[in-house]
């Protein structure tokens, strides 16, 4: 067995979508107090060599042969440019003829050579969850030296350079970013980075819902506000 992890197969807009994990456990470069995951014990932006890719892209040839879908998603336990065989996972997939697209929280997107990297895939989903600084040291709790300024130009060079489709998820923090200014301040950022489109999600997994979370009606609201012209 390698060390890649997959969803089931599932159907999005017509297409077979094969979600696929590419770090053996959580690394990442934040560390959020709300991540599904847990924490990081494993808290680092810096590329990785796991042990038996070869038993992990041979599975992963097998599965793709078997289930024969059309887009691969590259959703990892934490920040998949830590893994130093991105590049050689996603030109396996594009040889096969398959659709990539790549969840980033989007820190690193702007850097190389994970900018280059990035290229390759036909969609990237970049993400943002907090937007004031302080808060964002706190509840996301980065690598030393992070900033949110940085987090933002950071996806801002990418997408400006990026030829595919830039999808731009926002999560609604109850008391964080669900209040008014808040939502003018997220209008702004999608103004700057011009996605392809825009995700709007809420903290939906306990136990972080309850405290985090906001109701139907008012992510209707906030999903109105942003996405209005």
């Amino acid at each position: 067995m390698g060390n890649f992890t997959y969803k089931d197969i599932y159907i999005e807009d017509g297409n077979k979508v094969l979600e696929i994990n590419v770090l053996p456990e959580k690394y990442c470069n934040f560390d959020c107090i709300f991540c599904p995951i847990g924490r990081s014990n494993h808290k680092t932006d810096q590329p990785i060599s796991f042990k038996d890719f070869q038993k992990s892209m041979s599975e992963l040839e097998t599965r793709i042969n078997h289930l024969k879908p059309d887009l691969i998603f590259i959703n990892s336990k934490g920040e998949a440019f830590v893994n130093d065989k991105l590049t050689e996972i996603i030109e396996f997939i594009k040889g096969k003829g398959l659709r990539v697209r790549l969840l980033s929280n989007g820190y690193l997107l702007g850097q190389e050579p994970n900018k280059e990297i990035a290229n390759m895939c036909d969609e990237v989903i970049g993400e943002i969850k907090i937007i004031k600084d302080e808060d964002f040291q706190k509840i996301q709790r980065p690598m030393d030296g992070y900033t949110l300024e940085e987090y933002i130009l950071n996806m801002s060079s990418f997408v400006k350079q990026y030829k595919g489709k830039f999808i731009f998820e926002i999560t609604i923090v109850k008391g964080y970013n669900d209040d008014f200014t808040s939502v003018q301040q997220l209008k702004r950022i999608i103004k700057l980075l011009s996605p392809s489109e825009v995700q709007v999600v809420r903290i939906d997994d306990e136990p972080f819902k309850k405290k985090l979370g906001i109701s139907d009606e008012r992510l209707e609201e906030i999903t109105k506000m942003l996405l209005e012209k």
